[in-house]
């Protein structure tokens, strides 16, 4: 198992499952590059956290489980923020799993029969991760000799593309090949998208489709199409001419602002929070187009998921010269703007309705500022 950014990103989902005939994950491993100390955290309907001692890299002990879930098997100094071992497996309940390598480049799982199957999908999917990560050092090494972002974001698309498709196809080849493979639906849930998730089910033996690993693909193909529900929902709400719903709040000063009291000009909802290293990172340009076309459009800074007293000192830490107001927690208004990720930038027209929706820190942003106010 190489050690990658796709790979963690992937596995690292939280999964529910059924009871098994053994509650117990029994693990042995033989790592390079760790402590004398592992946590072991588990997912899904009841969750653990729990601490194992070792030797020289060698740990063997159980992990009761109740249910077919995600393992994070981690030193203590990844919880702290820093540089250490983290690896994701799936657990099985009743199963043993083999760990040998090295936690920080690549190991190898093993063990019993649904992890010898899991190995052998990784070593598959492995190959391709191998060309992806070659390619993503290749961009990486172009960001830092200045070319420019314009170009990099560009020739990233162009080249990742390719290799992500032929990820997803590697995968429904092994599954195709592999349909009795309890490994096959564990491997599901790293598809892009529920329709290719069910393509995949479709592959699978009905043995393996409707048995006990089962919930390695259904709960996380329930949170994907939830959350193409919830986007799809959102893209409603926040689509052009649509009625921006009207709120109001609390500015800076305690004082109640309404949305609808600055009808009659433009207004750019920005919906931020003072942990959102993205919100932060687009102030210097804000402030400039804020600026520059002064007078000609306000925005309202809806501070979310902070304590008051954090969204106060941020505010004043980055001197913010615009209209702010606190969104408390109990407040609907993210629900009723459908807003999914942070920034979110809402602009409404002078008529109240919304002219366009921007998710991130995008240029396109302010492109469009030059559009409406030059």
């Amino acid at each position: 198992m190489k050690k990658t950014v796709f790979s963690l990103i992937m596995t690292a989902v939280a999964l529910c499952g059924c009871a098994a005939d053994s509650n117990k994950l029994h693990v042995k491993t033989d790592l390079k590059n760790v402590g004398d100390t592992l946590i072991v955290i588990t997912n899904g309907n009841t969750q653990q956290r729990l601490t194992f001692t070792g030797k020289e890299g060698k740990f063997e002990f159980d992990v009761e489980l109740n249910e077919v879930t995600t393992c994070y098997i981690v030193e203590p100094g990844a919880l702290r923020g820093e540089r250490a071992a983290w690896l994701t497996i799936p657990a099985i309940p009743g199963e043993e799993i083999t760990i040998v390598g090295d936690a920080n480049v690549r190991y190898d799982v093993g063990g019993s029969k649904f992890y010898q199957q899991y190995h052998e999908a990784d070593i598959v999917m492995e190959k391709v991760q191998n060309e992806q990560n070659e390619f993503a050092t290749k961009v990486s090494k172009m960001v830092e000799d200045g070319v420019p972002e314009d170009s990099v974001m560009k020739i990233y698309q162009e080249g990742m593309e390719p290799l992500q498709k032929k990820f997803t196809q590697t995968i429904l080849d092994f599954i195709k090949a592999h349909p009795d493979y309890e490994a096959s639906a564990a491997i599901i849930r790293q598809l892009p998208d529920p329709d290719t998730m069910k393509e995949a089910v479709a592959l699978l033996s009905p043995a393996v489709r409707d048995g006990r690993t089962k919930p390695l693909y259904q709960t996380i193909l329930d949170q994907v199409e939830a959350r193409q529900k919830a986007e799809e929902e959102a893209a409603k709400k926040q689509a052009a001419g649509v009625e921006a719903p009207d709120f109001t709040l609390n500015d800076i000063n305690g004082k109640p602002l309404s949305l609808s009291s600055l009808r009659g000009k433009h207004v750019i909802l920005d919906f931020w929070g003072s942990w959102c290293g993205w919100c932060i990172k687009g102030f210097p340009d804000m402030k400039e187009y804020y600026k520059k076309y002064a007078g000609k459009f306000e925005i309202l800074g809806i501070d979310c998921n902070d304590p008051e007293d954090k969204w106060k000192e941020a505010v004043k830490k980055y001197e913010l010269p615009w209209l702010h107001v606190y969104n408390p927690r109990d407040s609907k208004v993210l629900e009723d703007y459908g807003i999914q990720g942070f920034p979110t930038k809402i602009i409404v027209g002078p008529d109240g309705k919304i002219v366009k929706t921007i998710v991130g820190e995008d240029p396109a942003f302010y492109t469009l500022l030059d559009e409406l106010f030059k």
